[in-house]
């Protein structure tokens, strides 16, 4: 399937855990992904963008993985025969004690989703290993074999993992297990039976992430005869505490933490106004990777291209420099209050700053961009036909989006921020090369902006005046009367705007396309919403509502008037 920018399509996102099917089990999953397929197929997008699908810790977060290249087991469709080693007695008999109904109401439950979802594959693991055929046998020997490079690490962390009270710290385990290399060790010294049941284990990890990437592979083949196109994304950097830094400490920096510099733009989050973004991540030791060729982020991007026909890399300017700060997230709040020189005292002269170098002078900034283009060309190399986006977003420097350009990513337009020289950059000026979008899985969406300007007091409200009036300047909305509604005036107009813009992609979030103020996560914060939130409705309940035909009726006309469809 091949996506040129010389056509230009539209697209929704959606995160998949927030979609919802008639009979799912408290989460969506690849099956739900395929209802949502048809819908926005027969709506006429032409692409349908999710948030990344690594296996998640406790966080929840899928920005914030355990594997870089393992799937999320929750994404899974599990019911009597899916896989085929689940019956419908075992099916049966773990659902007897499980309120579905409870389950499926309200935000995401993931420790019972969890729960629940590992006891079904175990019950299929058990008839795999007992009923299974010598040629389904074989396929999956020879996934283990073709996955091996990461996969036999994986098993590993997540088989200790379970023996340490399924806790992915590694760093409190006992000091036996806090390598990959030691773990090895340490499993010769076991006694056979229980040698026999941590292998039992892992290849139990090894058999679950099979089934994934068997299902995925299948949906991603389904999208292709709906002549839609997946898009998936790689979050920049990866958990501390995941199987890939457990497994290559070498090729990680573990003193610093990888984030994004101070950015006013965030009104409710006062630390990274004040300080930036700490996001946890290890920084990369790019020389050690560049001795491997990249073989880590090589297979991270044959892993998001088996499911995915395009892919975005989030923080795509972390391959030129990223912002580093001395201390880890969970310190966050005792750094808020303190000054510069504070600061310095607690850290032991170790400053927030941009790593490998910043761009104060010509010199460095020509060294980040030859450096970035290095580490990118290895996957673009790798990405083979998908198609590579960059999400571009941020302290851009000057060089990064000629950059971009000069290899064929496409980079962000977020039309509230295109704003040069006191002027909004009009949609016909974009660069072909280019996703437009007016919000990401970060930013709120525009009905809420909508309601906060109109009734909001204080800098969030501020802000969203702000951006609602560079979005109306963007849409050229002519203000026809006193009384605007949101729906009948403004979102139309808007849409039309973002539509009929030059960019490849459009790309519209489904809380948007819906016209709904919720939001999925709201940036530095630990809000217990955060990634939880699910949709009102099943994709059927949105498809029969004579309000949302109406809807997607006007949609659809949009489309084929900018010539999307």
């Amino acid at each position: 399937m091949h996506f040129s920018p010389e056509k230009k399509i539209a697209g929704v996102l959606a995160p998949l855990f927030g979609l919802r099917g008639e009979s799912d089990l408290g989460i969506g999953d690849v099956a739900v992904l395929r209802e949502f397929i048809d819908w926005a197929a027969e709506i006429g997008f032409k692409l349908v963008q999710l948030l990344p699908i690594n296996e998640m810790g406790h966080d929840n977060s899928p920005y914030n993985a355990i594997s870089a290249m393992a799937i999320e087991p929750t994404t899974l469709h599990l019911a009597p025969g899916s896989p085929e080693d689940l019956t419908r007695d075992d099916y049966d008999e773990v659902l007897a004690d499980v309120d579905l109904a409870k389950l499926r109401h309200g935000p995401v439950k993931y420790a019972a989703v969890k729960k629940l979802k590992r006891r079904l594959l175990e019950k299929a693991f058990v008839n795999f290993w007992a009923h299974a055929s010598q040629d389904r046998l074989e396929k999956f020997s020879r996934f283990s074999e073709r996955e091996s490079e990461w996969l036999d690490q994986y098993g590993v962390f997540r088989a200790l993992m379970e023996w340490n009270g399924d806790r992915e710290a590694w760093d409190h385990w006992p000091k036996e297990h806090q390598s990959f290399h030691a773990a090895l060790k340490w499993l010769e010294t076991l006694s056979e039976g229980d040698r026999l049941r941590f292998e039992d284990r892992d290849n139990f990890f090894a058999y679950m992430q099979w089934i994934a990437h068997e299902q995925w592979s299948q949906v991603k083949h389904y999208a292709e005869t709906r002549g839609v196109a997946l898009m998936g994304d790689i979050p920049f950097g990866v958990s501390f505490y995941s199987a890939d830094v457990f497994s290559k400490r070498g090729e990680f920096v573990l003193d610093w933490c990888g984030g994004a510099p101070p950015e006013t733009h965030f009104k409710d989050d006062r630390f990274t106004q004040k300080w930036g973004q700490n996001w946890g991540i290890p920084l990369f030791n790019w020389e050690d990777m560049g001795l491997r060729n990249f073989d880590w982020w090589r297979q991270r991007v044959r892993a998001v291209a088996q499911s995915f026909h395009l892919f975005r890399i989030d923080h795509v300017l972390g391959f030129y420099r990223i912002y580093a700060f001395p201390w880890r997230p969970q310190q966050n709040k005792k750094f808020l209050p303190l000054d510069w020189n504070e600061m310095l005292q607690r850290t032991g002269g170790r400053a927030p700053h941009f790593h490998p170098r910043d761009d104060i002078d010509p010199e460095n900034s020509k060294a980040n961009r030859a450096e970035g283009e290095e580490y990118l060309r290895a996957v673009l190399e790798e990405a083979g036909d998908a198609r590579v986006i960059g999400e571009d977003l941020g302290t851009v420097p000057d060089y990064v989006r000629p950059s971009l350009r000069s290899l064929g990513i496409a980079g962000f337009k977020i039309p509230q921020w295109e704003f040069y020289h006191g002027r909004v950059v009009p949609g016909s000026e974009y660069e072909r090369l280019s996703v437009a979008t007016y919000a990401t899985h970060d930013h709120p969406p525009l009905r809420a902006m909508w309601e906060e300007a109109m009734i909001g007091n204080g800098p969030v409200a501020e802000q969203a005046r702000f951006d609602l009036e560079k979005i109306a300047t963007f849409a050229e909305f002519k203000r026809t009367s006193e009384q605007i509604d949101f729906e009948r005036d403004f979102y139309p107009e808007v849409l039309h705007a973002l539509f009929q813009s030059e960019s490849w992609i459009a790309v519209v979030m489904i809380t948007d396309l819906l016209a709904r103020k919720y939001r999925f996560n709201i940036p530095g914060t630990a809000a217990s919403s955060n990634w939880t939130r699910r949709m009102q409705r099943s994709i059927s309940q949105l498809r029969s509502s004579p309000k949302e035909r109406k809807r997607m009726k006007l949609i659809r006309k949009l489309l084929e008037a900018s010539g999307r469809t």
